[in-house]
C-alpha cells in the first residue's frame, strides 16, 4: 500500500462530511426539533485558509440544517450539499463539472453513508472514532475525532506539504 503522505502531494480538493468529521458525531436537539452540533474552529480557520489558497472545498452532508449552510458559507465555502440520499452521485458530479482526476480528491467520512464516495477519493480519511467500516478503507486515519480538529489535521499537512501553510495568508481571516 502507497504511504499516504505520497498522495498529498497530488490533492487540489478537500471533501467532507458533516456529521462525525466536521461536527462532532454527538447531536443535541431543541425542543422545536433543530439540532445543535458542535464544530472546531481550527477546522474552520484551516477551510478558510485552504480557499484563500486556491483549494476546492466540498462539503457533502445527509444533514438537513440550515444553520450548517450558513457556517460554511460565512468561511467562504460555495460547494455544500445538504440533505443529500446519494453522496456518489453528487461526487461524481462535482468531480466532473471540475474536470477533477481522482488523485487530486481528498473525502474524509465517518460513517457507512460516506463508504461507497470515500472509494471514489485518491485519498480516503478519516477522524480517529470512525465507524470501524470506514477505518478499513481509510488510507488515512488522523489522531483527531470528529468535530475535535481531524480536517484542521489533514488540511494543515496538505499545505505544509505544498508550502502553502505559513505564507502571507495566514495571519488573518
Amino acid at each position: 500500500m502507497t504511504n499516504y503522505r505520497q498522495l498529498l502531494a497530488d490533492i487540489t480538493t478537500f471533501v467532507f462530511d458533516v456529521d462525525g468529521v466536521l461536527a462532532s458525531s454527538f447531536v443535541s436537539t431543541m425542543p422545536d426539533g433543530e439540532q445543535i452540533r458542535t464544530m472546531n474552529a481550527k477546522d474552520g480557520y484551516a477551510i478558510q485558509l485552504a480557499l484563500k489558497n486556491g483549494y476546492n472545498v466540498c462539503i457533502i452532508s445527509g444533514a438537513k440544517a440550515d444553520s450548517i449552510r450558513k457556517r460554511f458559507e460565512r468561511i467562504g465555502v460555495r460547494d455544500i450539499f445538504m440533505e443529500t440520499g446519494d453522496k456518489c452521485r453528487v461526487l461524481d458530479k462535482y468531480m466532473k463539472d471540475r474536470n477533477l482526476e481522482q488523485k487530486n480528491v481528498l473525502y474524509m467520512g465517518d460513517d457507512i453513508p460516506d463508504y461507497k464516495a470515500m472509494q471514489m477519493a485518491g485519498l480516503p480519511a478519516c477522524p480517529s472514532d470512525a465507524a470501524n467500516e470506514i477505518k478499513s478503507i481509510s488510507v488515512y486515519i488522523s489522531e483527531a475525532s470528529g468535530g475535535g480538529g481531524c480536517a484542521r489535521d489533514i488540511i494543515e499537512q496538505v499545505m505544509k506539504l505544498h508550502g502553502k501553510w505559513m505564507n502571507d495568508n495566514a495571519f488573518c481571516w
